[in-house]
């Protein structure tokens, strides 16, 4: 049978009720009547049902890095084998290729692929995998090759024909800059992975009730769009992230779980006064933050007030509720937080991120411009990232080599050359144009890669020797310009006739080994900076 919503809010009440008098002493002390208040507030979906979601899954699948230069092995276990040329057939079904003979060329190597997906992602969405040699085989390294597409299965359930979770693809990455000395047989595809489709998640009731789902299924696509609920059982509900809460899914289901069935304008206005009371003087202040922005506009009113607060946090959690709500009205405060907060690095960084994501492109961009030139660079590098999400002219962007994006900013007053180790590969060169001095001499630790530029010289040379052929070296020549020099190093290399072009093919991994080779011995007026390397775990269990 179906329940009322008023049968509901009368059988938590009276169960509250009952358990307060028993372990609280009487129903008139203050902390009772606060629990009893709550009640009275109604049921909230959370109160009633689970969402079941995870942040991330461990996937992992076998493939393919080509293009290794004699450093691969044609090792590779029967199964793994039979899978490849089923799976390599299927994906080039109009040419003709010997796979076995792809698999026992020096020049490529069968791999291990690991990572960690976003769960609730839509379908697309990048994430760092790493590839690692398997055990047992004669390959020695992995750098300068390229993962072909593989496809990725959850952890521990890859069988053949298994429904595919995610592909990853791109040039394989080794970590060069740090002291310890390189694993060459084990490497990252920072932001090769891709999700193949997106996942539903379901939001569970502890007690089967069709007109219950159905109740909520309706609340919900009324608050967030038809297509966000779909009753599936009389106690589960399948949840689909609405467009605006990509970035954000779990914001998204904590405003799920705080949304309250019963709607009366008593009801909204006493929740509107319990939960801004909870933003100025608790110690949860997002909780109460997403509960009033799950109400609704009607709470702008209330909340607008805790703008004057004299705490910053309550200030912040107060506009940034506003700014989601459609109100610019606290746009101000985020921006004086973002500029000049009291509470470190990372509450400004939330004032930052909260007017990226919310408030018009055309106001956050303005904003965020100005705090390219803060003193805090990890302020200029928030801000930067907001911008380049936003599209903003101030972030200059180029693919280079088919491989990684470089991002030049002129307009901050630091000088900072900054690599990025995990999602999009990226360097990023703060306050370009950036230029090395003259009388440099850099080479990569394999001796292969030589940037030179003897003082009165009035260009620099780059120089690669071929790997297998030594005697045998191609050169190019650059202006002073850093973002010149990362150009001619690791553009594709373009042959017409006799005349060679393009760059000189180097691979990510060394160029930014290189920078920091410029950077620490001066031959460029600029910070080297590296972002953090990716966060896989040993996934598979052996």
């Amino acid at each position: 049978m179906g329940v009322s919503i008023r049968s509901i809010i009368c059988a938590l009440a009276a169960t509250a009720l009952v358990h307060l008098a028993a372990g609280c002493g009487e129903v008139g002390d203050g902390r009772t009547r606060s629990l009893v208040r709550e009640v009275e507030l109604g049921p909230t979906i959370g109160s009633l049902g689970q969402v079941l979601s995870t942040p991330l899954v461990a996937v992992e699948g076998y493939g393919l890095v080509g293009g290794l230069k004699g450093t691969g092995s044609a090792e590779c276990p029967t199964r793994v084998r039979a899978y490849l040329a089923r799976y390599i057939a299927t994906q080039l079904p109009q040419h003709r290729i010997d796979v076995a003979r792809l698999i026992a060329s020096p020049d490529t190597a069968v791999v291990s692929v690991q990572g960690l997906m976003p769960a609730i992602a839509s379908t697309g969405r990048s994430f760092d995998v790493r590839v690692t040699a398997l055990s047992g085989t004669q390959t020695t390294s992995l750098d300068g090759g390229w993962l072909y597409r593989a496809e990725l299965l959850p952890a521990g359930r890859f069988v053949i024909g298994a429904r595919v979770a995610g592909t990853a693809a791109g040039p394989v990455f080794i970590n060069k800059i740090d002291e310890s000395a390189a694993d060459l047989r084990t490497g990252y595809v920072p932001g090769g992975g891709r999700v193949a489709e997106e996942l539903s998640v379901n939001l569970v009731l502890r007690e089967p009730d069709y007109r219950l789902t159905g109740l909520i299924r309706d609340l919900l696509n009324e608050r967030f769009g038809e297509g966000t609920a779909r009753a599936i059982m009389a106690a589960r509900i399948e949840l689909r992230v609405p467009p605006r809460y990509r970035r954000q899914p779990e914001k998204f289901f904590a405003m799920v779980a705080a949304m309250y069935l019963g709607r009366t304008e008593e009801l909204v206005a006493e929740r509107i006064n319990s939960f801004v009371r909870k933003l100025a003087v608790s110690d949860d202040k997002y909780a109460a933050e997403i509960a009033l922005e799950t109400i609704g506009s009607a709470s702008l009113g209330k909340v607008g007030i805790l703008l004057n607060s004299s705490r910053e946090d309550v200030r912040l959690h107060a506009a940034r509720c506003m700014l989601n709500l459609g109100s610019d009205k606290g746009l101000g405060a985020l921006y004086d937080i973002a500029v000049n907060g009291g509470g470190g690095s990372t509450r400004r960084i939330e004032a930052m991120e909260a007017i990226g994501l919310s408030a018009r492109r055309e106001d956050a961009a303005a904003l965020l411009r100005k705090l390219l030139r803060d003193k805090d660079f990890e302020i200029v590098l928030a801000a930067s990232d907001q911008l380049r999400r936003l599209g903003d002219a101030s972030v200059k962007r180029e693919f280079v080599g088919r491989s990684f994006y470089l991002d030049q900013i002129s307009q901050t007053a630091q000088k900072v050359v900054y690599v990025c180790r995990s999602g999009e590969p990226r360097i990023v060169l703060f306050g370009s144009p950036l230029y090395c001095r003259q009388n440099i001499f850099v080479e990569s630790a394999d001796r292969a890669v030589i940037i030179n530029a003897p003082a009165g010289r009035k260009y620099v040379s780059l120089i690669r020797r071929q790997a297998r052929r030594p005697g045998i070296t191609s050169r190019r020549q650059s202006s002073f310009e850093l973002a010149d020099i990362i150009r001619k190093l690791c553009e594709e290399p373009v042959s017409t006739g006799d005349i060679a072009g393009g760059g000189l093919g180097v691979s990510y991994s060394d160029c930014i080994s290189l920078l920091q080779q410029m950077c620490d011995k001066g031959a460029v007026g600029a910070r080297f900076m590296a972002g953090p390397m990716p966060k896989i775990d040993l996934i598979v269990k052996k």
